[in-house]
């Protein structure tokens, strides 16, 4: 009987996240707020709280975390981290500086303590790759000069994410000051190791794993990946760490064929990881925190629209192409939840969950919008003044001083008829 229910309420939990999929994409909007939406309907005091597949919905979560990041290490080699960490880490110190303090000042002024605000700076931080990707593609804007600079805020977050995550885990496992050291140290280790051994062994590991047969493909990088998360979860560093390291360690044809046909799985997973998400959150527990999170969704939202413009005028991109860039970065989603969840896992603070989804929901409902409306707005707003007009020739002349014994300039013809 339990597993009949079990299977029930599963097989309801995919189908209305197809169905919420279906109806995000007719209108050209992210499903992640339908996601969450439908985790709060479901949840805690939602309206129909489910109770047998919670643990199965749990499990499912966490592979989600683990693909999330999986796939987004597939996307870079370990030689374009090195490229993009010299060239623009300015803008990524830019990126820090605007909008993790923040969530950082926020917390404290909540009286949520310091463990909370290094969670809340992480989750303003962090904008979501997956939502401007598709924003960017629905735009027609990935040709555009500006995207190079937005991909290359977004890579250079992500390589953030490699350290801050270890940072997370161990302050909120209650870790003392050496023990986060520790596991801090193994963490960085550890990513200076793949890299190195990416760059030096790459096609030596992806023709290990390179197959002909799909199947093989999909099961050798999948059991890879879950095997590699599960020991570096036990060395106290967080699982997603060690899923975008083996995505960074394979490239060339193997990283495409397992980026295909992982694509599925991804999204999958990680519709189940925002539902789960949605379903430990208390639909009552938001309204208290919903001020909060909207004049901090408006503050950060500003913060990356200067992030994004600061980047591309370093970059020498049009006054147009600055506004397009900063409109762009200010979706947050994926991974602010990926954060929160961790604090929300170790019981950090009670409303940090709300706030976050709620911080989550107004974002990622407004980063589409500002992304197609920034640089019409600012236009108006701040309009260049036109260039002024080129001066006649002979008024030229007659203003330019004749050099010493040169004759001076003709005079005009008279207008009149008069000889």
């Amino acid at each position: 009987m339990h597993s009949a229910v079990l299977l029930i309420e599963f097989g309801s939990i995919i189908l209305g996240l197809g169905l919420l999929g279906r109806f995000a994409g007719r209108y050209r909007l992210s499903p992640i707020p339908l996601y969450l939406l439908a985790g709060l309907a479901f949840g805690e005091g939602g309206l129909l709280p489910l109770g047998a597949s919670e643990e199965f919905v749990a499990t499912g979560a966490e592979i989600g975390v683990i693909l999330l990041l999986l796939m987004l290490g597939l996307e870079y080699t370990a030689g374009d981290l090195v490229t993009n960490l010299k060239a623009h880490y300015p803008a990524g110190l830019v990126d820090c500086a605007l909008n993790a303090v923040p969530g950082a000042l926020a917390a404290l002024l909540l009286g949520w303590g310091p463990v909370a605000a290094v969670v809340l700076a992480g989750v303003t931080w962090i904008s979501s790759s997956g939502v401007i990707a598709k924003v960017l593609g629905d735009l027609g804007r990935v040709g555009n000069r500006e995207t190079p600079v937005i991909l290359s805020v977004l890579v250079l977050e992500d390589l953030a994410m490699a350290v801050y995550l270890p940072i997370v885990t161990a302050l909120v496992a209650g870790a003392g000051l050496l023990t986060g050291s520790v596991t801090l140290a193994v963490a960085l280790a550890a990513a200076g190791l793949v890299l190195f051994v990416a760059v030096r062994y790459g096609r030596l590991i992806s023709r290990f794993v390179s197959s002909d047969d799909p199947e093989k493909l999909l099961l050798v990088v999948l059991g890879l990946t879950i095997l590699v998360a599960g020991l570096a979860q036990q060395l106290q560093v967080s699982a997603a760490v060690g899923a975008f390291l083996v995505g960074i360690a394979l490239s060339g044809e193997v990283a495409e064929g397992a980026h295909t046909l992982l694509s599925p799985l991804r999204d999958l997973f990680a519709a189940v990881f925002f539902v789960f998400f949605g379903l430990h959150t208390d639909p009552a527990s938001i309204p208290p925190v919903l001020l909060p999170a909207l004049a901090l969704a408006l503050l950060t939202a500003v913060t990356k629209i200067a992030t994004g413009y600061w980047a591309a005028r370093r970059a020498g991109i049009s006054v147009k192409g600055r506004w397009r860039a900063g409109g762009a970065l200010v979706a947050r989603g994926e991974f602010s939840i990926v954060i929160a969840g961790l604090a929300v896992s170790a019981g950090i603070e009670p409303s940090l969950g709300p706030l976050a989804t709620a911080y989550v929901l107004i974002l990622v409902v407004l980063g589409p919008l500002t992304a197609r409306f920034t640089e019409p707005l600012a236009s108006r707003l701040f309009p260049r003044r036109p260039p002024a007009p080129p001066v006649e020739p002979d008024e030229a002349a007659l203003r330019t001083p004749s050099p010493a014994g040169a004759a001076p300039p003709p005079r005009p013809a008279p207008r009149s008829g008069r000889p």
